[in-house]
């Protein structure tokens, strides 16, 4: 029995020995065990806090927790508090000229809007020119159709073109293809319909404007809002156009200035941006600064918005 167990061993290793011969006169297969898989893309629309895709500079919902986005509560507790003594729900949102950035705004303000939880809030695109809300806010440039089909359809209800910011508590209705006459089309008498079905539905509605001064967009929709933000650039916006904005705008349709990009530091913080005074001679702007002043009780401290 001995020798038969000695027989099948010496088999084995005979095999074995040919097994590998043969394998050594192959060419290797494709690396199986030196090359490492391929790292998979990081998913970007996947995150569960929906903040990957989204413009770093929206505090308000990617860090509401900072002192950035806490600023932007300052221009909610003013909107909050004029929504309950002067029933205001419409808040455009715009700037003498491009670039001042009033989109950046108007998501931050909408954004600590809907901190909230029993707060209805509705961000709309009404900028038709340069319309950027979906591009910060990730939707990507086929994001359905918006405000600007809802106008130019009349079967397209206000639910039709609102779409959910997951995972914020927050709806928005992108601007959508971009018409070749954006003044003829915001004068169309389905707009008024459009935010009135918004007043309904929703506590606040936020809008991106086009620009004050480079456009007449604002004057035509100024009879639908309740109140405009005007977002000035420090140390960038001329102060020549700023006093253009306020007086192609009805002065108590005027709520607050915001600037943006004040980076002196007070009381060992910077600032990106805030209410803070203009040192020029228009009365109408210095009224107004008061104003702001007194209702946020910020006493001539510059403070972020």
């Amino acid at each position: 029995m001995s020798k038969f167990v000695e027989a099948l061993a010496q088999a084995e290793r005979e095999r074995a020995l040919r097994q590998s011969s043969e394998a050594s006169s192959l060419p290797a297969p494709a690396a199986v065990t030196e090359r490492e898989p391929a790292p998979e893309p990081p998913p970007v629309a996947a995150l569960s806090d929906g903040s990957a895709a989204f413009d770093e500079h929206l505090v308000s919902l990617l860090k509401p927790r900072s002192f950035e986005a806490e600023q932007y509560r300052a221009l909610r507790h003013l909107v909050e508090h004029l929504h309950r003594t002067a029933e205001l729900s419409v808040v455009a949102v715009s700037s003498p000229v491009a670039n001042d950035g009033k989109t950046t705004t108007a998501i931050n303000l909408a954004g600590a809007l809907a901190q909230d939880p029993d707060a209805r809030v509705l961000l709309v695109d009404a900028d038709l020119r340069r319309g950027a809300l979906a591009k910060h806010l990730g939707l990507g440039e086929s994001s359905g159709p918006g405000f600007v089909d809802a106008i130019l359809d009349g079967t397209l209800t206000l639910e039709a073109v609102v779409q959910p910011c997951p995972p914020f508590n927050l709806s928005v209705v992108p601007a959508g293809g971009l018409p070749s006459a954006p003044y003829e089309v915001l004068k169309a008498p389905r707009v008024g319909e459009l935010f009135a079905a918004a007043r309904r539905e929703y506590d606040f509605i936020v809008l991106d404007t086009s620009p004050l001064v480079s456009v007449p967009d604002c004057r035509v929709i100024e009879k639908w809002v309740d109140g405009f933000l005007v977002v000035v650039a420090a140390h960038k916006t001329p102060r020549k156009l700023l006093e253009e904005a306020l007086n192609l705008t009805e002065p108590a349709k005027v709520i607050g200035l915001v600037f943006n990009g004040d980076e002196r530091p007070l009381s060992g913080y910077a600032y990106g941006s805030g209410f803070g005074q203009l040192t020029n001679g228009h009365s109408q702007t210095r009224k107004l600064l008061r104003d702001v002043r007194h209702r946020l009780r910020v006493r001539g401290k510059r403070r972020r918005s």
